[in-house]
């Protein structure tokens, strides 16, 4: 019995960081290293509708190292790796997801600087636990600074000064980055073109913008978060949202605003998140959408027998939105599901999961001229970590 009643614990910590598994591989003199990774066998496949049966297995590696440089100074740097292995070899991709260094000056905070989690993140965190999917309405890695995203120098502060148990923040800014992205043709079921290429819109580049959250614990499990984020919008995507090729937003700042609160005890998670967008969440085909209203749910339930079940709910609402081919722009559904699923934990170190999505979108003409999923799916996984 008391090895199910520490899975409870360890869990949920597993969960919130990926890194909470590691194994500490050097420890002397005031210097740290841990490692820790993970081997993921994955398959996804649609359940009505046209084929997508697909295998998505990885395996995933980093370390987190630290070193003491005095009593009030300690160095720490974090690098994450990704090895999809759902491919022929040699086909096979690769991704680094994380990689920065930085110094923590006791109270004072820390101050890093690489490829790293957006602070506005620390908001969205709060419901992007589902099993398979979450966290997808509106944050998306190198989408400004709500995901992973490079070249970004963040302060974080807990406790405020060591004034105030609980609350934390962060500032963070991130330099401009150019980056186009020319995009191939697409095609309708009966092979006639979709869309043709015709150059790229920037969706993922950057300018110049500030990223902020305030994060704080309340006591007795329950905790609350808000962010806000501005950016200058590249003039690559500026001049997509001119241009008669893309039905992009076209205003000069990126711009979001996010709150959440969630209760984390007595073997129970649950937490809600809202947040809003301008000019900056992409859509499925690469146009940035005017403004979105986001919302995002999620309960979930830790047996002591290992036992985990999942009920998540996810919702982008694009507003405003540029017409293109059979739409006539207006409002409309960018992500719209219900998530059911669960782990199974053996021990802290493997387990098993399945979920399935409910998708709620409609056919209509705005996800078939953009090309949104509208079928359900259903993922099944197991994973050892370390």
């Amino acid at each position: 019995m008391m090895k199910r009643n520490i899975l409870a614990v360890v869990i949920p910590a597993l969960l919130v960081a990926g890194a909470a598994n590691a194994a500490e591989i050097y420890n002397k003199n005031g210097n740290k290293l841990d490692f820790y990774g993970k081997a993921v066998g994955e398959h996804q496949w649609t359940t009505e509708g046209k084929s997508n049966n697909n295998d998505s297995t990885y395996a995933r590696v980093g370390f987190k190292g630290e070193t003491q440089i005095n009593d009030q100074m300690t160095g720490y740097g974090q690098w994450e790796y990704n090895m999809n292995a759902s491919n022929a070899e040699g086909a096979q991709s690769t991704a680094t997801r994380l990689a920065f260094a930085g110094l923590k000056f006791g109270d004072a905070g820390s101050l890093d600087y690489g490829r790293n989690y957006g602070a506005i993140y620390d908001v969205a965190a709060y419901t992007d636990m589902l099993v398979v999917w979450g966290g997808d309405s509106w944050a998306a890695t190198d989408n400004f600074m709500n995901g992973r995203t490079t070249g970004v120098l963040t302060y974080r502060n807990s406790n405020f000064f060591g004034l105030v148990d609980g609350l934390a923040f962060a500032v963070q800014y991130q330099g401009k980055n150019e980056r186009s992205n020319p995009i191939a043709a697409t095609y309708n079921e009966d092979g006639s073109v979709k869309t043709i290429g015709y150059g790229g819109n920037g969706a993922k580049a950057n300018g110049e913008g500030v990223s902020t959250a305030v994060t704080y614990d309340l006591g007795e499990g329950f905790s609350v978060a808000a962010g806000y984020e501005n950016a200058d919008r590249t003039d690559e995507q500026v001049a997509a949202g001119n241009s008669a090729n893309w039905a992009s937003a076209n205003g000069s700042r990126a711009e979001a605003w996010s709150t959440a609160a969630k209760y984390d005890a007595n073997n129970v998670y649950a937490a809600v998140m809202y947040a809003e967008t301008q000019n900056m969440t992409r859509e499925a085909d690469n146009n940035f959408a005017n403004k979105t209203q986001n919302i995002e749910a999620v309960v979930q339930y830790q047996f002591d027998f290992g036992l985990r079940p999942s009920v998540g709910y996810v919702q982008s609402k694009g507003k405003d939105l540029k017409a293109r081919g059979g739409f006539g722009g207006g409002d409309a559904d960018l992500v719209k599901y219900v998530e059911v699923g669960a782990w199974y934990y053996f021990n802290k170190n493997m387990n098993v999961y399945a979920a399935y999505q409910f998708n709620l979108l409609d056919d209509n003409s705005y996800t078939a001229q953009s090309d949104v999923n509208t079928n359900d799916l259903a993922t099944v996984g197991i994973v050892y970590q370390f």
